[in-house]
Parts: C-alpha cells; structure tokens; sequence
C-alpha cells in the first residue's frame, strides 16, 4: 500500500500542468486513493476543465435523491409493552384506538419476535444483524470487554440510517437511544457512537436506558440540553417528542416537498418511571380491580376472538411467583390495582401521541406512502418485583421495600414525586397468553406485537400473518420494499451480511413461506432456539453467575409451537431427540453470532471496570460553569473512602448553593452551602437521607469547605446496602460536623443522567434542601474529589 501513498504526494505537485496532464495526474490520484480506502476521492466531474471559465462547462455534483415515488419510512419502537397490552392484540379494558386503526389498515403479526431487553432489540432492529453480532448482547449499562458484549456496534454492522441517508432519505431519530455504552454518554466523548454519529440527521431524546419524564436528561443533536417547561407548566417528554417530530417532517417537507423521511420513534413508553398526567389515570379507576388473573382470561378469550390466538389455545400456566389475586390482602388488591390504572393510563398517553403522529401525516398528505411499522422492544417488565416499586432505582440497587413504603405513594403514583413501575403479576398477565416476562426467552420475554401500515404498498387491511419474524428481519424487509441491495461498504468500512430475511412477500401472501434458519435468544444466561414449529428453552435464575458444572447436565424445557401457542405444555420428555438436535443447533449458532461466554449476572455488571478517556486516577478536578459529568465517566465515590475539597470565596454579603451534587431526587448526594453553613446530604435511593452539618456558620473570603467520608465496612450488594461509614465536614481544616453514616448507594445513583454537577445540580434535586439547581451565589474557584483505591 506505500506506492500509493507515495503517488498521492508526487501527484499532489502537478498542479501546474498542462490541462491534459492535470487530468491524467487527477486520474491518477483517484486510483492511488481509491488502493487506500474503497471510498472514493471525490465525484466524477462530468463537465470540461479548460485552462479559463469561457473554455470550460460547469457540472454540479448530483445531490442524493431517493427513486420518484418513495415511501416516507416510520418506525414506532414501543418500550416494554406485552402481547396483550394493545387493544388490537386483546388487551382488556387498555384503550389505543390510534394504533388499532393502524392495525385495521394494515396488518397485524402474531409471531414476530425481538430480544427480551432494550439495547440488544433496537441494535437486531436498526442493523438486521443479531444483538451479539452487534455487540450488544445485553444493556449498554451492562456491557462487558467480549466481542458480544462490548456495547459498541461495529461500523460493518450498519444501521438502516446509514443504508438511507446516502440514497436520499431525511433521517431522524427521536426518544429513546440506548445503543451507547455509558462510558461514550459524556460531553467530552467522540460522537461516533451516538445518533448523528450513525447518520441519522436530526436528534432529540434520551441516550440511555430511560430518563425522568417529567424532567428529562435530553441531548439534541450532539449536546445535552435543558427540558423547555417544568412539570408545574405540564411539561411531560412525550408531548415535547411529538412537537419536535412534527417540526422534522416539515422542516424537509417545506424544503423538499417530495424528499422521503426515515423516522425512528421511540417514546420509550411504557417503560417505567410510568409517568402520566393525572387526568388520564382517572379514566381507568376501578377498571382491574378484579385482579390480573382476571385480566389473563379476558384477554385470551379477546385474543382468540380476533384471531391473534389460534383457537383452543390455552393459557400458559402460572408462574410460581406470582400469587393468585384470591390470595392477596385487601390492601394488596387495591394498591396493585391503582398500579395497573396508572401502566393503562400511560399506554393510552403512548396511543394518543403516536395518533398525533399519523394525525400530522394525514394533514399534510402523505400517511398513504408513509409505510409505519409499530413494535415493542420486548415483553412486559417485572422489574417492579412481587409489589411494584415507587422508584425503579430501587431495583437497579437490588432493594428491597415493604408493602407499606409502596402503599404511602400510592396517591403520588404516576406523578414527579415517583419514579414508579407496577407489580411483576400486571407484567405476566401483560405477556398473555405467554410464559413469563422481559428478560427471560420464554415468548412472554420476545414475541411482541408488529403492525405494519402502508395503504400504497399493502393492499391487506386488517389482517393477520403467522409466519416466524425476527427484529433482525426488519432492515432486510425495508430494503426488499425499496428495491435496494444491502451496501458492500459504508464510509469506506465493508459491511458483515445482514443475518435476518425479508417477510415482505407476507404482505400480498398470507401463506408466504419465508426461508430461514433456525433463530437463536440468549440473556442473561437464558436460552432458547426457535426451528420449524418447535422452541427450545433453557430456564436461568436471574442475576445468578454460571459456573461450568452448570452446563454439564442443564434443565431445558420444549415446546411444539404450531399445535401449542402459548408454551402451555412441556414435551421434553417425550421428544429427547428434538430437544437434543435444538441444544446442539443453540451451541453451533452461540459460537457464531459471539454469544459467549454466557453470563448471568445482571445488575451487579454496573459496577464492573469498563475502559475510560482517561488514565486511571484517585484525584479528579472539577470547575463551576461545565455542563453535567455523566455518572460513568465522574468520580465513583460509591463504597470508597473519599474527600471532596471546595476552594471558595464568600462574599460579604453571604453565599448559598452547591459545591458538588450527583443523582437526583431517587438517589444521589450533595455538598454545599445553605443558611452560612455547611452541608452534606447522602440520599439513599429516595428512602432516608442522611445530613450532616457544620456546627459553626462559614467565614466570609477565602475558605476551603471540606467532606470526608470514612468507609467503616464493605457493601452488602445482595441486599441492597452500599458501604456504611462516617461523614465529616471540616472548614479551613477544623472539623465542624460529624456524623455516622449507616448507609449508602450500593451501585448507582440513576440509570442514566443524573450526572456530576459542580457549582449546580442537574434535573431533579439530589436531596430536598433545595428545590431548584440551586446554584452557588459566591465563588467556586475548584472542587477537588480524593478517593481511596
């Protein structure tokens, strides 16, 4: 490859040339570049250089058009939404008149599946390539240093963003990213990894796993941006989403009435915080007070009358978690149920939305030639736990709550004050008529609903279609549609196959046979092969590690899905040699799509060790005026000794505000100053705060504020209790204030956003001293953070 490199130098000297050798010379030059990189130098000039503008033809450069007539393209990427939590697909009593009317127009897939969790689903969606094939084998927050894992999708692996945007296409993305490993989600990152990294235009959403709705961490474009309103104003993400949807498609529409759009929605609804007005949860009051069993038979018996459900199918048996309704208490029931109104509520709120989106293209002409697909990430979640949570991080820091914490919020459901998700019964019987929930690769974990829409490409209108798909089918699918070849190469980088296969020939064909192979799941160590009617599924504890004797004699359960629908009955027993040709089968395409090592540890991989900008250090500096520090890449104080120094100027007319703050109102901490003195606030996952303060006021000038905290025992992970220790304050290095500390967060102030915050605090307050960011009033010339090894 050195010739070349050496011809581009010598060509790049002929600039004075005869016209006939200056082209021979740009020839030349075009070679030696295209040797380099298979993408080219530059465009074919078609017009004629002479040597002064009366000799010569001027060419323009064409710019991208896609074919006469293409469609605008609308992907509707749901969150955490059940078989059986759309009306269309026989939810009782949930209200989505907009997305049945979709499903009336167009058709409606009983058999499409995705992952069981968020980022490996939207990587198999965006790529057509399986999630470990594009290295995101579970959550970016989880993420691991193996080539399935690691979070960082390949540049072979492109996005249909990618395949679009070159041929003419408009593209943006909206809500919910979660296809960025947390280390890349801070404002001194390369952008490669976030959306306009992947060619997607415009941005406006949230980068991880889900945000605050109320008040949201939004990046535009490539930067982090504040809401617009606040919740006292009726702020809520979803109505601001919406608004900047509708204002991309007619930013391009006024400029270029005929240029297509691809649009990737992704509301991140229904997936908690189950945030939603008020209002609409007074609509479904008393509506599931008969419980979730109830809501199980309902729905099956709805779901066979509209033929999502083949006839005779029965209902999968009950999960030994989840108690009968019968059984509960009466204070069970009602606190359970309110839960259920307030999942209804938002789903309705989802609806509405995505019918302002239709409503938008029907305005302007051109819902007829917009083709719509609307699909879930996978099923219903349980990350509530057997009672609902009224703040997920609670989950995420493996915490347990009694019955009366859960209750006391039960008014403030739904509302700012709650971060909240219902109890694991409303996710099973949400995953009707299935086994199980998300997470798992029980269908009730992967078959999702899938409505495609496109009135002038489908002439079908409300009908339904059984074959096998797979989110990895997507993409393909697209480009059957459009005529398009997948690339050979993307900006100079050659791409892998696309891995799933087109199901458009459905649309005309009910009957269409499609050819594929079998389909392997994996997550968290749960497995399952999908093959000519049968599914294979190997069961896992969640979050329990898997040692190599535990593959030795593995529990695996199978299934004849073409005579039994909802994997009621299991056949293992009866078919031996099935079971073992699907084993063998998930082991040959594990070792291809880069599905090991099988791990299944779940939340605990928070807190492993990922690769950062920066060399490893013990001192970090921070100064007033920056935006946030994201969590992965600030100072990890979590179960580590540590000081925080503030060098300050007090005026004489006082100061107040924060010196340093990370999380927010579900958990978090602060240091700063407040009433002359000095204070610092250890939220512990919205349950108690611990405060300690300074027993004497702060001086005017020059100062240096100082914490200390003293970790006095290890972390209980198991149990939900970060290190205990002692916190001190000191002023000028005399020790103002102590305080024992009993506990503290174990593994994460948020999911994402919530970040480090010097001179401020970011979003929701981290305690509640204050109520606003609360900056400093005085000087913060730096705040230096220490931590122990």
């Amino acid at each position: 490859m050195w010739w070349a490199l050496v011809a581009i130098l010598l060509l790049t000297g002929c600039a004075d040339e005869a016209p006939s050798q200056q082209h021979g010379a740009n020839a030349a030059l075009e070679t030696a570049a295209e040797a380099v990189t298979s993408a080219p130098l530059k465009q074919q000039f078609g017009g004629v250089i002479g040597n002064t503008i009366a000799e010569s033809v001027a060419a323009w450069p064409e710019q991208a058009r896609a074919p006469e007539g293409a469609p605008n393209i609308l992907l509707v990427m749901l969150d955490d939404v059940g078989f059986a939590q759309l009306g269309s697909y026989g939810a009782h009593r949930i209200q989505t008149p907009h997305i049945d009317r979709l499903a009336d127009g167009g058709l409606r897939f009983n058999n499409f599946h995705a992952t069981p969790l968020c980022s490996p689903t939207r990587a198999a969606f965006l790529t057509g390539r399986n999630h470990h094939s594009a290295a995101m084998g579970v959550i970016a927050e989880f993420s691991t240093g193996f080539p399935g894992y690691t979070g960082r999708m390949p540049l072979s692996h492109g996005m249909l963003s990618e395949i679009l945007a070159p041929e003419g296409w408009s593209t943006f993305a909206l809500g919910k990213w979660h296809l960025t490993p947390s280390e890349d989600v801070n404002l001194a990152a390369n952008r490669r990894w976030w959306p306009l990294g992947r060619a997607f235009d415009r941005y406006y959403g949230f980068l991880g796993g889900t945000t605050n709705r109320y008040v949201p961490w939004l990046t535009q474009d490539n930067h982090f941006v504040r809401p617009p309103a606040t919740p006292e104003e009726g702020y809520h993400l979803l109505t601001d989403m919406v608004a900047k949807a509708r204002e991309y498609i007619l930013d391009v529409k006024h400029v270029a009435p005929e240029r297509p759009f691809f649009m990737y929605f992704a509301p991140g609804g229904t997936r908690a915080p189950h945030h939603v007005p008020a209002e609409w949860i007074a609509r479904y009051e008393g509506q599931f007070d008969e419980g979730w069993d109830h809501y199980r038979e309902k729905t099956l018996e709805r779901q066979i009358e509209l033929g999502i459900a083949p006839a005779g199918t029965r209902l999968s048996p009950r999960d030994p978690s989840i108690p009968a309704w019968r059984d509960l208490t009466p204070e069970q029931q009602e606190v359970f149920a309110h839960q259920m109104e307030v999942f209804a509520a938002y789903v309705s709120f989802v609806d509405h939305h995505v019918g302002q989106l239709v409503e938008l293209l029907e305005e302007i002409e051109q819902l007829d030639n917009t083709l719509i697909l609307l699909t879930s990430d996978n099923g219903a979640s349980i990350e509530g736990g057997d009672q609902g949570l009224p703040n997920e991080v609670l989950f995420f820091n493996n915490v347990q709550v009694p019955l009366e914490t859960i209750a006391a919020a039960k008014d403030e459901w739904g509302g700012p004050e709650t971060f909240p998700i219902y109890a694991a019964g409303w996710a099973w019987a949400g995953n009707t008529p299935f086994l199980r929930w998300k997470r798992d690769t029980t269908r009730g974990g992967t078959a999702e609903p899938m409505i495609v829409h496109w009135p002038a490409g489908i002439a079908a209108r409300g009908e339904i279609r059984t074959q096998f798909t797979h989110a990895i089918d997507v993409a393909p699918t697209l480009l059957d549609l459009l005529d398009m070849e997948p690339p050979a190469s993307i900006n100079g980088v050659m791409q892998a196959p696309m891995e799933g296969v087109s199901f458009a020939p459905t649309f005309a064909d009910a009957n269409a046979e499609l050819e594929r192979e079998a389909q392997y799941f994996e997550m968290v160590g749960r497995r399952a092969i999908y093959a000519d009617g049968w599914r294979a599924y190997a069961p896992w504890p969640f979050g329990q590690e898997i040692k190599p004797e535990d593959l030795q004699d593995p529990k695996w359960m199978l299934f004849h899905i073409d005579e039994d629908f909802s994997e009621s009955i299991d056949v293992a027993d009866q078919y031996p040699e099935k079971l073992k040709e699907l084993r063998e089968l998930w082991w040959a395409q594990a070792h291809r799509y880069d599905v090991l090592p099988l791990d299944g540890r779940s939340v605990i991989r928070q807190a492993e060790p990922r690769p950062q900008m920066s060399a490893p250090r013990n001192r970090y500096v921070y100064y007033a005026g920056a935006g946030e520090v994201s969590s992965a890449v600030a100072v990890n104080v979590l179960n580590r000794s540590h000081t925080i120094t503030a060098d300050v100027v007090i005026p004489e007319d006082g100061a107040e505000g924060v010196l340093l703050a990370q999380g927010g109102r579900f958990a978090g901490y602060s240091f700063f100053v407040k009433d002359d003195r000095l204070h610092y606030v250890h939220n512990y996952v919205g349950l108690e705060e611990h405060t300690v303060t300074s027993s004497s006021m702060i001086p005017k000038g020059a100062v240096t504020l100082r914490y200390e905290f003293e970790r006095t025992g290890p972390p209980d992970f198991a149990a939900g209790r970060g290190s205990p220790g002692v916190g001190r304050l000191y002023i000028d290095d005399r020790q103002v204030g102590e305080k024992e500390i009993p506990v503290t967060v174990p593994l994460a102030f948020a999911l994402s956003g919530e970040g480090l915050c010097a001179g401020w605090d970011s979003l929701s307050p981290a305690v509640s001293a204050y109520d606003d960011e609360f900056h400093f009033s005085g000087t913060l010339r730096r705040v230096v953070v220490d931590v122990a090894d």
